[in-house]
This record gives structure tokens, sequence and C-alpha cells, in this order.
């Protein structure tokens, strides 16, 4: 893990014109910066040496963006879990027993903005939730997976289903029984909040925490890199 201290300063790259192509794409220095944000704060990664990275001088940094920016161009379907993704993890208990949750706007958002823009979207969860689904499904989100005890299982059946491969799937997830997933996709993604488990081997960690706008950052980020983000006037904050 690096601290702020360790890593380069993006602001001493204020006039840096370095430009990335990713086949159609062009993706200009200032989008790796915000792509990377976190970087500057910390990087958990196991796929470096020692389990931690080092980063030497600036270069190895714009390497780092590089290999993720190249895996978000390559993502058609996004998948995540339910508690601890889209929501922050906790339940109200209810006294007729009822399991209330707590959902961001804006990743409501970002995930009709990823249906319009042609992504397929799934949740997949262990749990149980009939607003949930509802919900769900007024954001255009019809891939909802309830009471599975494997996650993998449904991803490898979507893959084969929309006929992509591994690398097309990103997922993201926050605790350990969904290291199961981590195994079937290409991306591996995790909110800043998520088990330790998943920090040392997740491609990309979000700076924001479960339920609290996660899901907005990595589909916004996957977007700009494919060059679909907008603002679009048939969404709406729902």
């Amino acid at each position: 893990m690096l601290n702020a201290t360790d890593a380069p300063h993006f602001g001493e790259m204020a006039e840096a014109i370095f430009m990335l192509d990713f086949r159609e794409n062009r993706v200009s220095f200032c989008a790796v910066v915000m792509l990377m944000n976190y970087a500057q704060l910390q990087i958990y990664s196991s796929a470096f040496w020692a389990d931690k990275v080092f980063m030497l001088n600036r270069l190895t940094l714009l390497l780092f963006c590089m290999h993720l920016l190249e895996k978000l161009s390559k993502v058609k379907l996004l998948v995540f879990d339910l508690d601890g993704v889209l929501t922050n993890g906790k339940l109200l208990v209810m006294p007729n027993g009822e399991w209330i949750r707590e959902m961001d706007i804006k990743d409501g958002y970002a995930l009709q903005h990823a249906v319009k823009s042609g992504l397929k979207v799934a949740v997949i969860t262990g749990s149980f939730s009939i607003p949930v689904k509802e919900r769900l499904s007024s954001l255009g989100i019809e891939l909802f997976f309830e009471n599975t005890p494997q996650k993998s299982l449904i991803i490898k059946q979507l893959i084969e289903d929309f006929a992509i491969d591994k690398d097309s799937v990103l997922f993201m997830g926050d605790d350990l029984p969904d290291l199961d997933a981590f195994d079937a996709v290409g991306v591996k993604t995790c909110p800043a909040d998520a088990a330790t488990e998943l920090l040392q081997v997740a491609d990309y960690i979000s700076p924001q925490s479960g339920g609290n706008g996660c899901v907005r950052d990595i589909i916004e980020k996957t977007l700009r890199t494919q060059g679909k983000w907008s603002a679009p006037t048939n969404i709406q904050s729902i």
C-alpha cells in the first residue's frame, strides 16, 4: 500500500499533454488523472512484487493507468452485488420482519445511463428483496438474481447467454463471498470499505464506499473510457 506522500503528485503534471489511444477512443491525460484520483491516497494490488505497488516514477503510474483504461474499454457487462455495494450494507429490521435498505440516487442515475448506453447490467445477491427488484426494474435492470449462494455460476451463464468473453465482464463486490465472482470476471472492482481480501486483489478500488456512490464511480469511469458518458435528457434522477 502506498500513501499520498509516496505516490507522484499530479499537480506537477498540470501542463502534461500526453494522449492515450485505445482503439477508437482518445483519452486525455487529465482523464487518466480523473480515473486514478484514488492513487494519490492509496493503491492496493497483489499483482505486483511482494504484494505492494512500487511507484518508482511517473511513467510507472501512467502505465498503471493505461492498463486499467484498457480493461474498462472492453467492458460489455456490469455485474454488482447488492448489500454493501448498491447499499451501505446496513439493514433496518422492522417489527413486521421487513428489511429496509437505503440506496443512492446517483447510483440509480448511472445504472440507467449504462443501460441506455448499451451495456448489460446485472445485480446478484445472496439475499432477497421485492422492493429492490421493483426499483431495479424501474431503472431498466431486469437481470436481478436473488438467493444466489455462488455468484460465479450466474456470471458464467450470462457470459454464455450474451456470447461474450470473461474480459468483457466487470464485477463489483464488497465481502468474502464475492471472491468467487472475482474469479469469473476480467475486471475486479470493489468499494473503498470492502473486506481486506478484496482490496488486495481488486483491479480498481473506488474512493467511494458501498451505498455512497461507488457504483456511480465505476460506471462513469467505464462510460467515459468508452466515450459514452454524456448528459442525456431521457434519464431522470429516481
